[in-house]
């Protein structure tokens, strides 16, 4: 059938159109982020090579002033991690926390939530950390649980 003007130019269709479609869905697909960020590879690129959490041990403490207009200094420790010896800035959450923190501690560390960018007024760091020795943070704060001696 015959379709004025515009139309004229629509999906492949035909016996032999398979190969078409296929290639054209292949090239498309990479205009979906999902997809072009788990197929890429940069991934494996970054501190925690793909995966979500990390473990490594704690190589200092350090405080780093917020960016303007705050003006505090917050809490971080530099992390070497153990599965790539990559070195990374973690911030510590909540009031005092930095007190459950030794150095050589073994901690677990996540995304701060922004994928592999800095969150609020914190230059350039992109990680935080969640346990402490195998023992949450969180719990450590609340006080329902003690750091293991060791």
């Amino acid at each position: 059938p015959e379709f004025p003007g515009s139309l004229a130019m629509s999906i492949a269709s035909g016996m032999n159109a398979g190969r078409k479609l296929r290639q054209h869905r292949q090239v498309q697909r990479w205009a979906d982020l999902k997809y072009k960020k788990s197929h890429l590879g940069s991934a494996m690129k970054n501190p925690f090579m793909g995966s979500a959490m990390a473990k490594g041990i704690v190589v200092e403490k350090i405080g780093v002033e917020a960016k303007q207009p705050n003006s505090a200094i917050r809490k971080c420790v530099r992390v070497q991690l153990i599965k790539n010896g990559k070195k990374i800035a973690c911030f510590v959450p909540n009031d005092g926390c930095l007190n459950f923190v030794d150095e050589n501690d073994e901690v677990l560390v996540a995304g701060l939530g922004r994928s592999g960018h800095a969150v609020g007024d914190l230059p350039g760091i992109r990680f935080k950390v969640v346990k402490v020795a195998g023992v949450s943070l969180l719990a450590l704060f609340r006080g329902k649980k003690d750091k293991p001696r060791s």
